[in-house]
C-alpha cells in the first residue's frame, strides 16, 4: 500500500526538518518546503493527502496555503501549526475549513493522534467519492444526503451490500433515513428491476399483519371470500423490507423464522406451500438485543435478521450535514412551484444546527417545508421556523448564562479568560508548574512567559524538572 503524501510548510528550518522526520519515521512519504508559494506549486503536481503548514510564513501565509488547497484539492486534509500568540489565526484557519491545528510547540504523540485522525478523514472521503460513484452506475441513487464521517461509514456499507443476498438489519432513532437505506440497498443491487415492497410491522395488529405477509386461502376466516396473495409471494425475487421488526409479536416471529430458513410461505389456512426468493431488510428503533434478554424478541430470529447490521447516526450526531440537508429540501420543495426561496439566513441556520431534533431528519424536513410555506422573501428568517426551534435556541442560552457566576463573564476578554484558566489551573495543582503545564498543554517556558504577562507569580524556576516537548 502507498504510503500517505504529507506536505510541511514552515520557515523555522529547526522545527520544518524535526517535524518532517518525526513523520518519516512514522512510514509518510514527506515533503518539506520554506514558504507557502512552494508547498502551493507541489500541490499543483500531483495527489497530497495532508498539508501541514505554519500559520506565519513571508509573504504567503497558511490561511492562503488552506485557501489555495481548498479551491484545488478540496479533499486534502489542511492542518495547521501555530504558536500561542497566533491561536486566533488557528481558529479562523478552522472557520474556513482546517481540519484541526497543533499549538506549537507540540509533543510527537500529538502529532501523531492529529495525522492519522486527518488521514483517516481524508482516506473517507476519497472512498465516499469512490463509493458514491460506484452505486450511480449501478443504478439510481436515492436521495441520501450528508458527508459526514458518520454517513460516509453508511454509504460505504451499502455499497459492498448491495450486490449481495444477506439479510440486513438497519437499527437507528425514527427520522434516521432508514426506509431510504433500505431502497437504495434495493437499487443498487441485482434484484433493482424486481419488487421493493415496504411493510410497517407496527401498523397493523398481528392477526391482519399474518395475512398481509402471508396470504390466505378462500374460507380461511370469515370474510375471506377469495384468495389473497401476500406480500412474500408478491415480493418473489425482489426485496421485502419489515419496518418496526421490533413491534412483531411471538407468534408471527416463528412464521418469519421459518420462511427465512425454509424459503417456503404458506398461506393462512392453505395445505401447501409456495417456494420464495425473497431478501429481507429489516429496520428498528428499538434495542433488540434488550428484547430478548427480556423474552420478548427471539433470539435465533434476531441472529438470522442481523447478518449485516447498518446504525444510522442521528442528526445531532451528524451536525456537519445539516447546510447540505436544509438546502437538499430547499431544492426539493421548490421543485415544481413559483415559491422563490433561494437559502437561508445565517442566524436561521445556526438555529437549525443548534437543536436537538428528537425527530431527526424527517423532523429536518417538516421544519423547511413550513417554513417555506410560510415564507414572503428569497431568504428562510428565523420567524419562520417552528416555535419549538426558537424557544429551545432561547433555553439553551439561558441554561448558559445560568452557569455563569456574574453577568460580567459573558463579556470576557480573551485576555482574561487565558488569565482565569491559568490561575484555576495553578489554583487546582496546587501551583505544581509541570502538571499545570501538563494540563494545559504548554511547555514550562511558556507557562512562565503567561505568568509574567497576567502578574502571577510562580516562583523560582528550577532546571531540569521537566522535558520540554519536541
Amino acid at each position: 500500500m502507498q504510503p500517505a503524501t504529507i506536505l510541511v510548510a514552515d520557515d523555522d528550518v529547526v522545527a520544518r526538518e524535526l517535524l518532517a522526520e518525526a513523520l518519516r519515521k512514522e512510514g509518510y512519504h514527506v515533503e518539506a518546503f520554506a514558504g507557502g508559494e512552494e508547498v502551493i506549486a507541489r500541490g499543483r503536481q500531483g495527489r497530497v493527502d495532508l498539508v501541514l503548514t505554519d500559520i506565519r510564513m513571508g509573504a504567503v501565509d497558511g490561511l492562503t496555503v488552506l485557501r489555495e488547497f481548498k479551491r484545488v484539492s478540496p479533499n486534502t486534509a489542511v492542518v495547521v501549526l501555530t504558536a500561542f500568540g497566533s491561536l486566533e489565526g488557528a481558529i479562523e484557519a478552522i472557520k474556513q475549513g482546517a481540519y484541526d491545528y497543533l499549538a506549537k510547540p507540540f509533543k510527537k504523540e500529538d502529532i501523531k493522534l492529529v495525522v492519522k485522525r486527518a488521514l483517516d478523514h481524508c482516506r473517507l472521503l476519497q472512498e465516499n467519492a469512490r463509493f458514491r460513484e460506484e452505486l450511480k452506475s449501478k443504478g439510481e441513487w436515492s436521495p441520501l444526503v450528508g458527508s459526514s464521517t458518520a454517513m460516509l461509514e453508511v454509504y460505504k456499507l451499502v455499497a459492498r451490500v448491495a450486490e449481495s443476498k444477506s439479510t440486513v438489519l438497519l437499527q437507528g432513532e425514527s427520522g434516521t433515513g432508514k426506509e431510504l437505506i433500505a431502497r437504495a440497498i434495493h437499487t443498487n443491487g441485482p434484484r433493482r428491476d424486481k419488487p421493493f415492497i415496504p411493510v410497517n410491522c407496527g401498523a397493523l395488529p398481528d392477526t391482519l399483519l399474518e395475512s398481509e405477509m402471508f396470504g390466505y386461502e378462500k374460507g380461511a376466516f370469515t370474510g375471506a371470500v377469495g384468495a389473497k396473495v401476500g406480500l412474500f409471494e408478491s415480493a418473489n425475487g425482489g426485496t421485502l423490507f419489515l419496518d418496526e421488526i421490533g413491534e412483531l409479536g411471538q407468534l408471527l416471529q416463528v412464521k418469519l423464522l421459518r420462511v427465512m430458513q425454509d424459503q417456503e410461505v404458506r398461506r393462512v389456512g392453505g395445505t401447501t406451500s409456495t417456494r420464495v426468493d425473497v431478501r429481507i431488510i429489516a429496520a428498528t428503533n428499538r434495542d433488540l438485543e434488550q428484547l430478548v434478554k427480556e423474552g420478548k424478541f427471539r433470539d435465533d430470529l434476531f441472529y438470522r435478521l442481523k447478518v449485516v447490521p447498518i446504525t444510522l447516526p442521528s442528526l445531532v450526531e451528524r451536525r456537519e450535514d445539516i447546510p447540505m440537508l436544509v438546502h437538499h429540501f430547499l431544492q426539493k420543495c421548490a421543485a415544481g412551484t413559483d415559491h422563490a426561496v433561494r437559502g437561508v439566513l445565517p442566524e436561521t441556520m445556526a438555529l437549525l444546527t443548534q437543536y436537538r431534533w428528537p425527530g431527526n431528519v424527517r423532523e429536518l424536513e417538516n421544519a423547511i417545508e413550513r417554513a417555506v410555506s410560510l415564507s414572503h422573501g428569497p431568504l428562510l428568517t428565523p420567524e419562520d421556523l417552528p416555535e419549538v426551534i426558537r424557544q429551545s435556541a432561547t433555553a439553551e442560552a439561558d441554561a448558559r448564562l445560568s452557569q455563569v457566576d456574574q453577568l460580567d463573564d459573558v463579556y470576557l476578554t480573551l485576555e482574561e479568560v487565558e488569565k482565569r484558566h491559568l490561575t484555576r489551573v495553578l489554583k487546582e495543582t496546587k501551583g505544581n508548574k509541570v502538571k499545570a503545564a501538563k494540563i494545559l498543554g504548554i511547555d514550562r517556558r511558556t507557562l512562565y512567559r503567561m505568568a509574567e504577562r497576567f502578574g502571577l507569580d510562580l516562583g523560582e524556576e528550577v532546571e531540569g524538572t521537566e522535558k520540554e516537548p519536541v
